[in-house]
């Protein structure tokens, strides 16, 4: 019988994806999700518990019913500028219900447990290389829930053995090329479906926040992965975990980073159609620049992001984008 995972917010973007990639490893996903943010056409791999992370009898029944190996943990709220204006939905969400799940790992004797960073963790350090040394001094509430999420992995591996493969993630981007899962939204806050929305006139224009930053054109500068690439190294980080080779910080990022203005130039290549958008100011808690060193993965995991160039990323996003997805 094939080994089962928890897999949290596996009806998420990220999610599904990783869903995806665990049923072709071998494994069955279990997702467990309130489908708050979460999408219950996008559950397809494997079987669905419906719960809050905080519901300690489902969650505790989940891993009774299942019996999983490890637990893959992305449900989180994740939108920087909704945790600057209401911090406190961020700690009592992303916190107190990984403290939850957590405990409730623990005591189902699972020991195996990926977590979904990121990046924002580090905060702003403009014209740094990030890697897995660099300090970790967050600027908004999302940044400093998913920190001490990780404090909060090491002190109950230091207490009751739990190994952790912690991700660093940096931008995602891009879809399923199959089409089976992709990325959707409500409200839409990430860059490339916010603009392939405004190339299909889903919404009036995209705004661009903030042109006066330090970098070559004024806008912020990030490092763009593929899920697909992403997932993939989640399963490689799982497979770390059952080989016993205990717990682990890894970015997971390409090394180049690209202007707002960069990718809206990309789209326009990609789609033969012109980004409507328009400026507006900074958001509060973004940082100029982030830019992922993840020579580690490579090193360690063997993890190498092949789909994750700007042009394949909003290829697949605009083909997804295209097909019709989950109910709107």
């Amino acid at each position: 019988m094939n080994a089962h995972v928890l897999v949290t917010g596996g009806a998420g973007y990220i999610g599904s994806h990783a869903c995806k990639a665990l049923r072709a490893a071998g494994y069955v996903p279990v997702t467990y999700d309130n489908l708050c943010t979460g999408w219950r056409d996008a559950v397809k791999f494997g079987p669905l518990v419906e719960g809050e992370l905080t519901d300690r009898a489902t969650l505790d029944a989940a891993f009774a019913d299942y019996a999983p190996v490890a637990v893959m943990h992305f449900a989180a709220l994740s939108q920087v500028g909704e945790s600057m204006s209401d911090p406190g939905l961020y700690w009592s969400n992303n916190v107190c219900g990984s403290l939850s799940l957590i405990e409730a790992t623990v005591k189902a004797g699972v020991r195996n447990f990926v977590f979904s960073s990121t990046c924002a963790t580090y905060g702003e350090q403009d014209n740094v290389l990030l890697d897995e040394f660099c300090p970790q001094e967050p600027i908004n509430a999302y940044g400093a829930s998913k920190r001490a999420i990780e404090d909060m992995l090491a002190n109950f591996g230091q207490s009751y053995g739990l190994n952790a493969v912690i991700f660093r993630y940096f931008n995602v981007a891009g879809a399923d090329p199959e089409g089976e899962v992709g990325e959707f939204h409500q409200p839409e806050t990430h860059l490339i479906p916010l603009m392939l929305d405004a190339i299909e006139g889903k919404r009036a224009a995209l705004t661009v926040y903030g042109t006066d930053y330090d970098t070559p054109d004024g806008t912020c500068i990030r490092d763009y992965v593929h899920v697909m690439d992403l997932v993939d190294a989640h399963v490689l980080g799982l497979k770390w975990l059952q080989d016993g080779k205990g717990s682990r910080v890894f970015n997971l990022g390409t090394g180049r980073g690209y202007s707002v203005k960069e990718v809206l130039a990309h789209s326009a290549s990609v789609t033969n159609r012109e980004v409507p958008h328009q400026i507006g100011p900074r958001r509060a808690g973004d940082c100029t620049r982030l830019v992922s060193g993840s020579e580690r993965a490579a090193q360690e995991l063997g993890w190498q992001p092949h789909r994750s160039t700007l042009q394949t990323m909003i290829a697949d996003a605009w083909r997804w984008h295209q097909s019709g997805h989950y109910d709107r």
